[in-house]
C-alpha cells in the first residue's frame, strides 16, 4: 500500500482509499500536516473539497424532497427507500426539481404567472377590496347596488322610437305590452311628448285607432305617465291645433272628445277645463273645448264615454250595422254627395259586411217608386266599384242574396221581377257586375216542357 499511497497522495490527494476500499479524508489531512504537498497540490486539494461540498448539500437537498414527496403521495410508505424501484417510481411523479437547478419550489404545471389567467377550471373567490390600491374608494364600501344605466333619449330619436311602438299598438291592441316597451325606454322630461305623438297619429287615422288611444292613455296613467303629463301633453296639443288642422281639418272635435275621454277615465284631472276659462285667444282652440264641456255635460254621472269613437269594425253588433247602412243610403238618397257616403262606409271598418250595403241598396231600389233612386243606386255602385270600397266578391253576394229572396220579396212587390231586370241590365251596362251574374237573375217566367205531350208550357212565378 505504500507504493499505491504514495501514488495516490500525490495524484488524486482526494480519492485515497482505506483498507474497506473506501477513499478517506483522513489521509489526505495527515498528508497536509506533514508537508509533503506542493503549492500546486495544496490548491488542487482545496478546489476539489469546495467542489465535494456542493455535491453533497445537493444530493441532501433532493433525497430530503424525495421523501418528502414520497410520504404525501403514498400513505404507509413514509419509510420507502429512494434508491429503491418502487421509490424510483414515484420520485418519478414528483414535480420539483431534480437537477439541483432552482429554489427546490413546485413547478407551476402551466398555471399562474405573470399574464396568466390560471388554470383550467379554477374558480376564484370574491377578493376584498385592498386599502393600498389608488382606485379604492372608502365611501362607496358597504352594501353595492348594481343597475343597468339606459341612456336618455334625444328629443330627435323620440319621435323615431315612439312612431313604431303605437303603430304596432293600432295593429295587437295590447296596452300591456306598450308599458313593457316603456319601462325599458329612458324618455327623460319629453316623456309628456308620448301622449302627444299618439294623439296625433290617431288622429290621422281611422275612429278605431283613436278608440285604441283612448284606452292606451287611461291604463297608462298612474304605471308609466303621470297625471301631469297627459295634462301637458293636451296643453301642447291645444297650442299646436292650427299645425294640426292642416293634415286634419276636424282636429278641434276630435281632440274636445279626447279631453272629455280622458277626463271620464281620470286620465286628466278633473279641473282640466275649469282652468282655460276666459284664458283661450286661440278659435281653434276655444273649438276644443267647447266640445268637451258639451260632452261631459252629456255625461253628468261622469261614466265612461264608450261611445265617444263608436265601436270598432268588427265588434259592433249586426243589427246595428244594418241600421247604419240604411241612414247612410236614405241619406245619400237625399242628398246624392258620394264623397260623403264613401266617408261614412269606410268609417264603419268592416269590409267583410259590404256585400250587405249592395242588398240594402237592391232592396230599396225594388221598392221605390220612381227612376231616380234606380239612376242614383247604380251610380253610388259604381264608384263604390271603381274605387276598390266593394269587392267582386261582395257586389256578387249582395246580388244573389236579392235572387234568393226574390220569389218572397215579389209578394209584397208584385212589380219586383221587371224592376230587378231593367236594375241588373243597367248596372251591367255602367260595368258594374259581370255579365256571369246578369245571366243569374231569376227571369219572370220559367220555360218547362213537357216531354209526354212535347208542349212548351210556361209557368208564372
Amino acid at each position: 500500500m505504500g507504493l499505491k499511497s504514495t501514488y495516490n497522495s500525490v495524484l488524486q490527494p482526494e480519492e485515497v482509499e482505506n483498507d474497506d476500499g473506501v477513499y478517506d479524508d483522513e489521509e489526505l489531512n495527515e498528508g497536509e500536516v506533514n508537508g509533503n504537498w506542493t503549492p500546486q497540490e495544496k490548491a488542487l486539494h482545496e478546489a476539489r473539497l469546495k467542489a465535494k461540498a456542493k455535491r453533497r448539500l445537493r444530493k441532501s437537498s433532493s433525497r430530503d424532497s424525495a421523501r418528502e414527496s414520497l410520504s404525501e403521495a403514498v400513505a404507509g410508505e413514509a419509510g420507502a427507500d429512494p434508491n429503491s424501484p418502487k421509490g424510483k417510481a414515484l420520485q418519478n411523479h414528483d414535480r420539483k426539481s431534480r437537477t439541483g437547478k432552482g429554489r427546490g419550489l413546485p413547478k407551476k404545471g402551466g398555471a399562474g404567472g405573470k399574464g396568466v389567467w390560471g388554470a383550467a377550471g379554477m374558480v376564484y373567490e370574491m377578493e376584498e377590496p385592498d386599502a393600498k390600491d389608488p382606485n379604492y374608494d372608502e365611501s362607496a364600501q358597504g352594501d353595492t347596488v348594481y343597475a343597468t344605466v339606459v341612456p336618455e333619449l334625444e328629443e330627435g330619436e323620440l319621435e323615431k322610437t315612439v312612431n313604431p311602438i303605437v303603430q304596432e299598438y293600432f295593429e295587437h291592441g295590447d296596452t300591456r305590452e306598450v308599458e313593457m316597451l316603456l319601462k325599458e325606454l329612458n324618455l327623460g322630461p319629453h316623456k309628456y311628448e308620448f301622449s302627444s305623438l299618439a294623439v296625433s297619429l290617431s288622429l290621422e287615422g281611422k275612429a278605431s285607432h283613436r278608440e285604441l288611444t283612448s284606452r292606451l292613455l287611461s291604463d297608462l296613467v298612474g304605471k308609466v305617465l303621470p297625471e301631469s303629463d297627459i295634462a301637458r301633453a293636451f296643453d301642447k296639443m291645444l297650442k299646436d291645433l292650427p299645425d294640426l288642422i292642416l293634415d286634419t281639418p276636424e282636429a278641434p272635435q276630435m281632440l274636445g272628445q279626447f279631453i272629455a275621454r280622458a277626463i271620464a277615465d281620470h286620465a286628466l284631472p278633473m279641473n282640466f277645463l275649469s282652468r282655460y276659462k276666459g284664458r283661450v285667444d286661440c278659435d281653434h282652440a276655444r273649438a276644443a273645448l267647447d266640445r268637451a264641456s258639451v260632452l261631459m255635460s252629456m255625461k253628468r254621472e261622469m261614466v265612461r264615454l264608450d261611445n265617444v269613437w263608436g265601436v270598432g269594425g268588427g265588434q259592433r253588433p249586426v243589427k246595428h250595422l244594418i241600421k247604419e247602412m240604411n241612414l247612410l243610403l236614405k241619406e245619400y238618397l237625399v242628398s246624392g254627395e258620394l264623397l260623403e257616403a264613401e266617408h261614412c262606409l269606410r268609417d264603419l271598418e268592416v269590409p267583410h259586411f259590404h256585400h250587405e250595403l249592395v242588398y240594402e241598396a237592391v232592396i230599396m231600389v225594388l221598392e221605390s217608386n220612381g227612376e231616380t233612386a234606380i239612376q242614383l243606386m247604380v251610380k253610388l255602385l259604381q264608384a263604390f266599384w271603381k274605387s276598390g270600397l266593394i269587392t267582386l266578391d261582395q257586389m256578387n253576394r249582395g246580388f244573389q242574396r236579392v235572387y234568393d229572396e226574390l220569389p218572397e220579396i215579389n209578394l209584397d212587390v208584385p212589380r219586383a221581377h221587371s224592376i230587378m231586370e231593367a236594375f241588373v241590365d243597367l248596372c251591367f251596362q255602367e260595368s258594374v257586375i259581370t255579365k256571369q251574374l246578369r245571366d243569374a237573375c231569376p227571369a219572370r217566367y220559367s220555360m218547362h216542357t213537357d216531354t209526354r205531350l212535347n208542349v212548351k208550357c210556361f209557368y208564372y212565378l
